[in-house]
């Protein structure tokens, strides 16, 4: 049995022998592999710390998602943090002389990573100060959705079409953003119509009013109420004001429904909508 051991700490030896040192430590393979082990394993337990608090310990807590989903995914980082400089100091590497060396190294690539550290601080100014949350409706540039994840890189939105974009938190910092949820879900909606010259404007103007009421996606209380715009070219132009809370979920289809609507109501009290007209006069030279 002795033998066996003996044969068997010879074969093993390779992977105690040390491969090269750093910071006057030794790595081996079998130190190698252990470190990386203990690394997923921090990684791991951090994502299930993570889980824990917000579904657990922070579940019946009268605070905002978005502030427990930042609380949860700080604590993930800073176990990953700590669990990473724990390990380092237990295979014996100075972190003091490690942070010189990663800070000389930092100002080498700084420059390189601006984007993700501008990305990194802006995602914490989203956590803390919230101008977004989970569930708002927001609009950039080029991307309207529903924002269903906030990390501390990146925001995913989700749009009606059920794409998802990955956009920078940057972008909700330096630039001006629509927050169709922010605080007060309840926003106007204007629908501009145009009639015959012929129509009478206090009947056109029941017939909006009418068409507003009788929407279920539209609130009674603001009351919807009609301009009288101008007078267009082939139309008088009116504009329907309505207040809605759907207008964040459903932006086209309240403009939809209330189209569909003033169509079939004009039809029934014979209100025409014109389309644009032109006369075309032709002047014959004499010869």
């Amino acid at each position: 049995m002795k033998e066996i051991f003996n044969n068997l700490g010879e074969n093993l030896e390779w992977m105690t022998s040390p491969l090269f040192s750093f910071n006057n430590t030794d790595f081996s393979i079998l130190k190698i592999i252990t470190i990386c082990l203990l690394l997923i394993f921090i990684y791991f337990f951090s994502e299930k710390m993570k889980y824990f608090l917000l579904n657990k310990i922070l579940i019946g807590k009268r605070i905002s998602y978005t502030t427990k989903y930042a609380i949860a995914t700080f604590t993930r980082y800073l176990i990953i943090l700590l669990g990473t400089f724990f390990i380092l100091d237990q295979i014996g590497i100075d972190i003091s002389t490690l942070s010189v060396a990663l800070g000389a190294l930092g100002v080498g690539i700084g420059f390189g990573l601006q984007n993700i550290v501008n990305n990194l601080f802006s995602g914490f100014i989203i956590f803390f100060e919230k101008p977004i949350k989970i569930g708002d409706r927001v609009e950039l540039t080029q991307v309207e959705g529903n924002v269903v994840e906030i990390n501390l890189r990146s925001t995913i939105i989700k749009t009606n079409d059920n794409v998802r974009y990955i956009v920078p938190n940057s972008e909700f910092i330096s630039k001006t953003v629509i927050n169709w949820s922010h605080k007060d879900p309840r926003v106007r909606r204007r629908i501009k119509v145009g009639v015959s010259y012929k129509e009478d404007p206090e009947e056109v103007k029941k017939l909006l009013l009418e068409v507003a009421d009788e929407e279920p996606m539209v609130l009674k209380e603001p009351g919807a109420d009609v301009l009288f715009k101008s007078f267009g070219d082939n139309a008088l132009i009116f504009e329907l004001r309505v207040w809605t809370e759907s207008m964040a979920s459903k932006p086209g289809v309240l403009t939809s429904n209330i189209n569909y609507k003033l169509s079939k109501k004009f039809k029934e009290n014979n209100i025409t909508i014109p389309f644009p007209q032109r006369d075309v006069h032709i002047i014959k030279e004499s010869e």
